[in-house]
């Protein structure tokens, strides 16, 4: 397998523009805003039920890493839970350099120790984040059925104004797209450069048609609902850690882990800025909906973003640089073994 090399220059202008992206929307967050009234927050603030939050953040990391083994099972490849584990968490490091660096990076990382090919094992990787946008779908069925006046209200607050007719003319694009990739793609097969860039093409593809050979699907159904309930709690335990949050309900935790994840998928270094924006309208919305001050609500909702990004980010961090050692180990275990058996 050939590794193509990285451009240094274009890394550096990635990381440069994501950190870039990270501190406009900080200022965003916290321009006229109290930190007075955040600091005290921080400083009474129980971090028990923080440290309960992080259990179900780490959980979810083993969730995940099962259910790519199941993944990968019908395209031949049994690859050991604990491999798939810290090629995930090597992934979600790399992420905090660089956005969206860590699907590449994970796939990368398989290939060192399991050998899966990289547009395969990528394949179930972008069939993952179709699932898990579904899994995000039904939460925001939930909030719009629970918390409408809330999500309404967030929708006013962002400033988000997406025109259906481009989402119509964006998703034609695709189909058409697509539609003639595969009508032409026996003939662009034949040209020497066109046929590697198709063969990477047609093993994301039977990537993604995985799901439909699975032999467990139960089993991947309810490690993608024990993924999501972890993601639940790992957002809505930190709830409890605050006394002016103390008293949200189950439907809040649904509106705030659909707010959390709209901020988390701006390219920002970490979510750092995006996120903390998207709590704060998210908890102004959620106060308003209540009867309460949004100008409160904002300054709760920074305060619970302090809390809750840090612990994503110290996860992501324990988890990847424990990743490091780990996947050495088994990529040099991995290559003494071939060289036994040669």
């Amino acid at each position: 397998m050939e590794k193509k090399s990285t451009n240094p220059l274009q890394s550096i202008l990635t990381i440069v523009i994501s950190l870039a992206f990270a501190g406009f929307f900080l200022w965003l967050a916290l321009r006229g805003l109290d930190f007075k009234v955040i600091q005290k927050s921080l400083a009474k603030a129980n971090y028990l039920w923080v440290l309960f939050a992080s259990v179900f953040g780490i959980l979810a990391y083993w969730f995940r890493a099962i259910r790519w083994n199941l993944m990968l099972e019908p395209m031949g490849h049994r690859i050991s839970s604990s491999n798939a584990l810290w090629s995930i968490s090597f992934g979600y490091l790399m992420n905090l350099t660089i956005p969206r660096s860590g699907e590449v990076a994970r796939a990368t990382a398989l290939y060192g120790v399991e050998k899966v090919p990289v547009d395969k094992s990528f394949g179930t990787i972008i069939l993952e984040r179709v699932v898990d946008l579904m899994c995000m779908g039904g939460f925001l069925g939930l909030t719009l059925i629970f918390k409408y006046e809330a999500i309404l209200s967030f929708y006013k607050n962002s400033g988000v104004n997406v025109s259906p007719t481009k989402i119509i003319i964006i998703l034609f694009i695709l189909i058409v797209g697509t539609a003639l990739f595969f009508i032409f793609k026996k003939r662009l097969a034949g040209v020497p450069f066109l046929g590697k860039i198709i063969g990477f093409i047609d093993g994301i593809f039977l990537g993604l048609t995985s799901i439909f050979k699975l032999k467990e699907k139960g089993k991947f159904i309810l490690y993608t609902i024990g993924i999501w309930v972890c993601y639940y709690f790992a957002a809505y335990l930190v709830c409890f850690a605050l006394p002016e949050t103390s008293n949200f309900t189950f439907a809040d935790g649904f509106f705030i882990i659909v707010v959390g994840t709209l901020g988390m998928i701006i390219p920002a270094s970490g979510g750092i800025g995006a996120f903390n924006l998207a709590m704060k309208y998210g908890f102004m919305a959620l106060f308003l909906s209540m009867g309460k001050s949004a100008e409160f609500g904002g300054e709760m909702g920074l305060t619970y973003s302090f809390i809750s990004l840090p612990l994503q980010i110290c996860i992501m961090l324990v988890m990847g640089l424990i990743s490091i050692p780990m996947l050495a180990r088994a990529r040099n275990k991995a290559v003494s073994q071939q060289e036994h058996q040669h």
